[in-house]
């Protein structure tokens, strides 16, 4: 049995860009979360091909970070899409207003979009000839929603559940709850008839259950610490980095970090280290990971 219908395409992107889900109906064609901006020339040709000269009617991203809404702008360049986002966050893109979107305080970028609309949890609208049921994930941002289509089983879960895992409970870093929310989006996912999780990374699976397993393990150990949280969201924000620049001058990373607020206030609430030790500690443990290394005065992406 197939887990998708034909009119469902999934373009697993790497961890820089999120996934992208277009859905083909008779009468209209929506993608979901269009990935970061670096790699929004290749977003544009992998729909443009998929398209096959139909028009790309509409955009609607799951949350705001900047890999999952990068490629909004030429996009809409390109077709005129109207864009629907998260309802909280209406008024920050309205006004790109980045410091509340994030792309600021993580160091990321994000070329200016706009929207038309918003999706509130509750919200049913139609994609790929199928009704899709929008539901609030808050955990990993507390902004995020995932789309479910009951007819098929089938959950566009954003970061709120991967195969392995989730996204970083980012809320916590600034002392704002996310573990509670995350536990709580994943109680909800358990409650549903879901056969197929299209995820914001990886690849598309159909073993739930154990993905939800796997994920309530995770956020046992996480929340068991909140130390450990913020250990693993300065690699994260790190290694993104890395997968953007592919190099950077090591003497440059402590300033950069001393600069990026979501990682001072990790720093300062959990780590009990400044910026610039944090910087110190996180590409040590990059390199032990094997996932960077270090070569004339450089950092480097390796992995």
């Amino acid at each position: 049995m197939k887990a998708l219908p034909d009119n469902v395409h999934v373009f697993e992107r790497g961890w820089l860009s999120s996934n992208n889900v277009l859905m083909l109906g008779r009468h209209e064609a929506t993608l979901v979360d269009s990935g970061y901006l670096v790699h929004a020339p290749q977003t544009l040709d992998l729909v443009r091909h998929a398209l096959k000269g139909r028009r790309l009617d509409r955009i609607v991203n799951t949350h705001m970070h900047s890999d999952h809404c990068g490629g909004n702008a030429v996009l809409q360049a390109h077709y005129g899409s109207e864009t629907l986002v998260p309802v909280s966050e209406l008024e920050n893109v309205r006004h790109w207003d980045e410091d509340k979107l994030s792309f600021k305080a993580t160091g990321q970028q994000c070329q200016r979009f706009s929207a038309d609309g918003a999706l509130a949890p509750g919200d049913r609208l139609t994609m790929a000839d199928l009704e899709w049921q929008v539901l609030g994930a808050p955990g990993h941002d507390a902004h995020s929603l995932m789309l479910y289509c009951a007819q098929e089983g089938i959950l566009i879960s954003a970061d709120a559940l991967w195969q392995n895992g989730f996204g970083v409970i980012f809320p916590e870093l600034d002392g704002e709850s996310g573990f509670i929310e995350e536990r709580a989006t994943l109680d909800l996912i358990a409650t549903l008839d879901v056969r197929t999780v299209i995820p914001g990374h990886g690849a598309v699976f159909t073993d739930v259950a154990a993905a939800l397993k796997r994920a309530r393990t995770r956020l046992d150990f996480l929340s068991g610490n909140p130390v450990r949280n913020a250990e693993y969201a300065v690699k994260v924000l790190l290694k993104f980095l890395l997968l953007e620049r592919q190099r950077m001058a090591l003497d440059e990373v402590p300033a950069m970090f001393a600069r990026l607020p979501i990682i001072v206030a990790a720093s300062q609430r959990y780590l009990d280290k400044t910026p610039e030790e944090t910087a110190e500690w996180t590409i040590k443990q990059l390199v032990r990971a094997c996932s960077a290394r270090i070569e004339s005065g450089y950092l480097l992406n390796d992995g």
